[in-house]
This record gives C-alpha cells, sequence and structure tokens, in this order.
C-alpha cells in the first residue's frame, strides 16, 4: 500500500510540477520598462545569445544586472523566428 502511495505522491509532484514549469516565470526587464515570460521559448534564446557571444551556460538568475540588461538589450534586437 506504501508503494502506491509514494507512486501517486511521485505523479501528483510530477504533474504540478510540469504545470508551473510550463506556465513560465515573468521577469522584469528595467532598461525597456516591460516584462518577459521566462519559458521554453526564452531559453532557447538565451542560450542562443550564449552561444553567439561565446560564453558559458549561466543560470539568468544568477547574472549581474548589467549582464542581465545586455541580454535584454540583445533579445529586442532578435524577436522570435517563427
Amino acid at each position: 500500500m506504501r508503494r502506491r502511495l509514494r507512486f501517486l505522491l511521485f505523479i501528483t509532484c510530477t504533474i504540478v510540477g510540469a504545470n508551473a514549469c510550463a506556465a513560465g516565470v515573468r521577469i522584469y526587464d528595467p532598461t525597456y520598462h516591460d516584462s518577459h515570460r521566462w519559458d521554453d521559448r526564452e531559453e532557447r534564446s538565451y542560450r542562443a545569445y550564449l552561444a553567439e557571444q561565446h560564453r558559458d551556460y549561466r543560470d539568468f538568475r544568477t547574472l549581474s544586472n548589467s549582464e542581465q540588461s545586455e541580454y535584454w538589450s540583445w533579445r529586442h534586437t532578435h524577436p522570435d523566428r517563427k
């Protein structure tokens, strides 16, 4: 019985976690006075930016304010490709 309860708890947490990740997080861009939803699409753009700048991956939240500002400046000149 405990195994079934653990499994059910695991599945529930996985579903809730996936839904939270799919919704994304809103991040404010103080330079352009707008906010952006950080989701899979934004993550792909951020990784493209890092590759273009020849930088190693670092979680966006750990960047300094000036580094985040550099990214948002780049991002505003590189809209999503359809």
